[in-house]
């Protein structure tokens, strides 16, 4: 920990935690079609349709890809990333505001890139029913479509069936979840406990504890977030997933690792937990993840800087 206290660095890049990243993203720019599959291919699924998810926004994929599509149409990492890309495309229309921020032009223009990424993505679940990515691209689409929480929890299923506990998919659909989209806030918390119990100790599932609480934090205008986090249960249940998580002897640097130590970080400082959340910063070194941090504030860097930097003034 003491050599990370005064570093002002904070490295937001998946790339920089997780190489596949960073190798996909590389062939992708050289239009390396083969060099792209033979890295995806030796990936285990939780990697593998985190990977595709995080390479979504590189720039001009659509062209590259339906041309890979055309010379294999059975080619299932070509179409889930194509329709990630599409649904990446069209979310940058709508952006990440509540519905009553966003108009009716830039809804119409989200849903005709989400349905043409559905279009892709039927296809390619019937070709590949067992892909767990296509299945977490479907989750977003179903969202952003508003086809239910029903038709996403069958998504879900799919998902988890193709591999159990597959954590992208989980993501997704919490935010479904949720009632800013078709949930409510009793089946978006008890989803998360329910995944996070299910997964073996030590797994960053957890994370969805989490997740599910800064968003009814910062989605419900009737809470009172220091009365909220004051909560003797709410705090018990936050210190289990940490124990589980973050804090348990078999986790491990995986798939959504610096995803759990960013959740946890966030969420120990809104406790106002110093130690706790010097833990979870020391756990990130310099790495970070946007999410959920972006939930609070729009400089997300400035502010991680400034919470790390708190969490550590006991340690100097």
């Amino acid at each position: 920990m003491r050599a990370m206290i005064g570093s002002t660095d904070v490295v937001l890049d998946a790339a920089a935690a997780y190489p596949e990243i960073a190798g996909l993203r590389a062939a992708l720019r050289r239009r390396d079609w083969p060099a792209c599959r033979a890295l995806l291919d030796q990936l285990e699924p939780t990697a593998r349709s985190a990977a595709l998810q995080s390479c979504a926004g590189e720039l001009g994929l659509e062209e590259f890809l339906r041309g890979v599509l055309a010379a294999d149409v059975t080619d299932a990492a070509a179409a889930a990333l194509l329709g990630h890309h599409l649904i990446h495309v069209g979310w940058e229309i709508r952006s990440g505001q509540y519905a009553k921020h966003v108009g009716a032009r830039q809804f119409d223009r989200f849903h005709d890139w989400l349905r043409r990424a559905e279009l892709v993505l039927i296809d390619a679940a019937a070709r590949h029913p067992k892909d767990p990515a296509i299945w977490t691209a479907r989750l977003l689409t179903a969202r952003g479509l508003q086809l239910g929480l029903a038709e996403a929890r069958r998504r879900l299923d799919r998902a988890v069936a193709a591999q159990p506990h597959h954590l992208p998919a989980q993501l997704q659909f919490l935010q479904s979840a949720c009632p800013k989209w078709d949930g409510t806030w009793e089946v978006a918390h008890e989803f998360a406990r329910d995944a996070m119990l299910a997964a073996p100790p030590g797994s960053p599932h957890a994370v969805l504890v989490v997740h599910a609480h800064v968003e009814h934090i910062v989605g419900d205008d009737d809470t009172d977030v220091v009365r909220y986090l004051a909560d003797d249960t709410i705090r018990a249940g936050i210190y289990e997933a940490a124990h589980r998580s973050i804090w348990h002897p078999e986790f491990r640097r995986g798939p959504g690792w610096v995803q759990a130590f960013t959740a946890f970080a966030l969420i120990f400082t809104m406790l106002d937990d110093r130690r706790s959340a010097a833990t979870a910063f020391a756990g990130l070194g310099t790495l970070a993840a946007e999410y959920p941090w972006n939930q609070i504030g729009s400089d997300v860097s400035a502010q991680i800087r400034e919470a790390r930097a708190w969490a550590y003034e006991e340690a100097v």
